[in-house]
């Protein structure tokens, strides 16, 4: 028999160890059952195969049952609670079953080692102990007691307090006949006996759609995949000297279905891939899809790293998504935010009462800019948890990359902090060394496991080898956005033609550091929106030179060095800024000009795609010599693009208003020049002024070359 003070911690959800006491346990003459249902009445006991074996009495209002159960052995039991209205209600009793974590488990979350904890921790449908249900286990070393709650249990965190690893600090519980579906969160009391607002599961692999909030047991993922073949040609491939053009899409608006309601992520493959396919770009860099609570985020504010939104529908659909875009010869690539997360209630905030997930002190654990909480990265389970996210994207769906968002404001503790509102490293300086370490684990393990995978660093500073291995001292990223590259060449493109003379080196300069690091050229979301205007609107002039001038652009961009990135709506010339509450300006694409930038962007991405000298050595010195580097009264750079075996292609970019009938310049060798591409084609809306698809330069190369206004030429040596 319990004793009164057993029964009290049992009514009140304080028990420390209720597998001590609830379930079955041996008594001097046999066994007993305890069970914890309040409201029922009476509760009979029976075997799992249905053989009555007890009828228990009630020892306390609340209800709490005890009594003799005729069995020969300690084993699980089925109660039937009866219920005053007449209604019964069978359950399993979780308490008969042994734990599913082994000390081999705990050895490796200690260390912070484990390269698994997305099939040990979170809900997990299985078959244990001959009985089928949901194993569930959670990280909370300072809570007294924890609890999974949901509507299997009337979210009464008394009736099925978990089992406390206490080495590594884990809580964990098999819950019998929870299945897929189910939506459940933890009940956690700290450590000073207050029970905390309900939190959804760090490891959910399924959410409740906003605002609801629980996460929910997801089905095994069982899809049959059928992309080896893209798999493979990317585990042995060189990234850096593949060409890689990613169009970069917010899921949620770049449209809507005809109700105004998001796209599933079926429908999504129905039209996206085949758009993607069509455009020739070789990549989806998709903003976060994680699960999130409040949309204008845009998913950057994720509290479900493990979870694919439920906005678009179920798991199982993302990895749908994935898999044909792969059979389609699409890569995909998660942005990825590991820097900070939101301090909903329900998140990860003092998840047990105490800053576990967070630094403590706010001068490292709270960020300025977002009003955000920043992981600790020096804390061994934290950083093993980011890392197996990682993993988890790339082995669960097969992602092919990650773009990590906000690198520099992990790297520096100091990011946008005052004198005095920042902690100095052990060494007196800003940098991050904790943060250091975590982003180079990630890029080892995640390298180290999943050929093919590249991780992509947002890193804005001129932080040194980011993209460096990390054997030599690097960070260990693939690439790196070229931030700079960005800002210099809109700069100079947001200017009066008439004063860029004076500011030739906001395109030249960028040259100085281009092969640094593997760079990715990058014109994304953060560029049209918050009042920055569409690409199209910061070009100046009238309409007609606001078109030719951002065509010129993207030809210069594509054949400048290193990888590309299009937001969507700007292969378009959408007008307006991006937001996340409406779907793209399709109908623009009907209008002569905008459907002349789209057809060339797709033109780009097709001879990016074709020509090994525009891409083969986008991040190697040796694949890009300056022909005309000083033409700064004239606005016009030129330049020429190599790779080992292939024809060189001479890339002449111009950004006056003049049409230069016969300009003077030195071509890399003599011969026959094929125009390959011409910014101002008819095709594309432009004049149609060019070079009949031919220059011909002499023997020393020199050649006369007719170049439209506000355009951009391609020329292949013709053999």
């Amino acid at each position: 028999m319990l004793t009164p003070e057993q029964i009290d911690r049992l009514i009140q959800g304080r028990e420390d160890d209720p597998f001590a006491t609830l379930g079955v346990h041996p008594a001097d003459s046999g066994f007993t059952a305890c069970v914890l249902l309040p409201e029922a009445v009476g509760v009979t006991a029976q075997t799992l195969d249905g053989k009555l074996v007890g009828e228990l009495a009630a020892i306390h209002p609340d209800g709490l049952f005890f009594g003799k159960v005729k069995i020969r052995k300690r084993q699980p039991l089925r109660y039937v609670a009866h219920y005053g209205d007449g209604g019964d209600h069978a359950m399993v009793d979780p308490y008969g079953f042994g734990p599913v974590l082994g000390p081999m488990d705990d050895y490796y979350f200690a260390q912070g080692s484990h390269g698994r904890l997305f099939d040990k921790l979170g809900a997990h449908v299985m078959t244990h102990d001959g009985a089928t249900g949901t194993h569930f286990a959670v990280w909370a070393p300072n809570a007294k007691r924890v609890s999974v709650v949901g509507d299997f249990n009337r979210w009464d965190g008394r009736r099925a307090p978990m089992r406390h690893r206490a080495d590594a600090g884990v809580w964990e519980i098999f819950l019998p006949d929870v299945g897929p579906g189910s939506a459940y969160k933890y009940e956690i009391m700290g450590a000073d006996g207050v029970v905390l607002p309900l939190k959804a599961d760090p490891f959910a692999f399924q959410s409740e759609l906003r605002p609801s909030t629980a996460s929910i047991v997801a089905a095994p993922l069982d899809h049959k995949w059928g992309d080896a073949r893209h798999k493979d040609h990317w585990q042995h491939a060189d990234a850096r000297r593949e060409p890689v053009s990613i169009y970069e899409v917010h899921a949620g608006s770049w449209q809507l279905d005809e109700s105004g309601d998001f796209l599933s992520w079926d429908e999504l493959a129905g039209r996206l891939i085949p758009y993607v396919v069509g455009m020739g770009f070789t990549h989806i860099e998709f903003l976060p899809i994680s699960e999130y609570p409040y949309d204008p985020s845009w998913g950057y504010q994720t509290l479900g790293l493990y979870a694919p939104t439920a906005r678009f529908g179920d798991p199982a659909g993302f990895a749908r998504f994935v898999d044909g875009a792969h059979r389609a010869g699409i890569g995909v690539i998660l942005d990825w935010v590991p820097a900070h997360f939101p301090t909903d209630e329900h998140g990860l905030a003092y998840f047990d009462g105490t800053a576990l997930y967070e630094h403590a002190d706010p001068r490292k654990g709270f960020h300025p800019d977002w009003n955000t909480a920043i992981y600790n990265f020096g804390r061994r389970e934290v950083s093993q948890y980011l890392v197996n996210n990682a993993l988890f994207w790339a082995e669960r769906y097969h992602v092919d990359g990650l773009r990590v968002d906000a690198v520099a404001s992990m790297l520096y503790l100091d990011y946008s902090r005052a004198p005095g509102e920042w902690v100095p490293n052990d060494h007196g300086g800003r940098e991050n060394v904790e943060a250091v370490a975590f982003l180079q684990q990630l890029n080892t393990a995640l390298y180290g496991t999943h050929g093919g995978v590249m991780t992509i660093a947002e890193e804005s500073t001129s932080w040194p080898d980011v993209s460096r291995p990390v054997h030599t001292g690097g960070l260990g990223f693939g690439f790196k956005w070229n931030m700079g590259f960005m800002h210099d060449t809109l700069r100079y493109l947001q200017r009066d033609p008439v004063h860029r003379v004076h500011h030739h080196d906001d395109i030249t300069f960028g040259l100085l550091y281009a092969f640094t690091e593997n760079f990715v050229l990058a014109l994304s979301h953060d560029e049209v929106v918050h009042g920055k205007a569409s690409l199209l609107h910061k070009m100046p002039g009238d309409d007609w030179q606001k078109f030719a001038t951002l065509r010129a652009y993207y030809g210069l961009m594509w054949g400048y060095p290193g990888k590309k990135l299009l937001f969507m709506g700007q292969e378009f010339a959408q007008r307006g800024e991006w937001s996340e509450e409406r779907a793209l300006d399709w109908h623009l694409v009907d209008h002569a000009p905008h459907h002349g930038v789209q057809q060339l962007v797709s033109d780009l991405n097709h001879l990016y795609r074709s020509r090994p000298a525009l891409h083969a050595r986008d991040c190697e010195p040796e694949g890009f010599e300056w022909v005309l580097v000083d033409a700064a009264a004239d606005s016009l750079f030129a330049w020429v693009r190599r790779a080992p075996g292939v024809r060189p292609i001479v890339v002449i970019s111009h950004f006056t208003p003049v049409l230069r009938h016969g300009y003077r310049m030195r071509l890399p060798s003599g011969g026959r020049w094929r125009e390959i591409l011409n910014s101002d084609a008819a095709d594309y809306g432009g004049s149609n002024a060019g070079n009949m698809g031919m220059v011909t330069a002499d023997e020393e190369g020199w050649a006369n070359v007719t170049i439209p206004p506000f355009a951009t030429l391609m020329l292949e040596l013709d053999i």
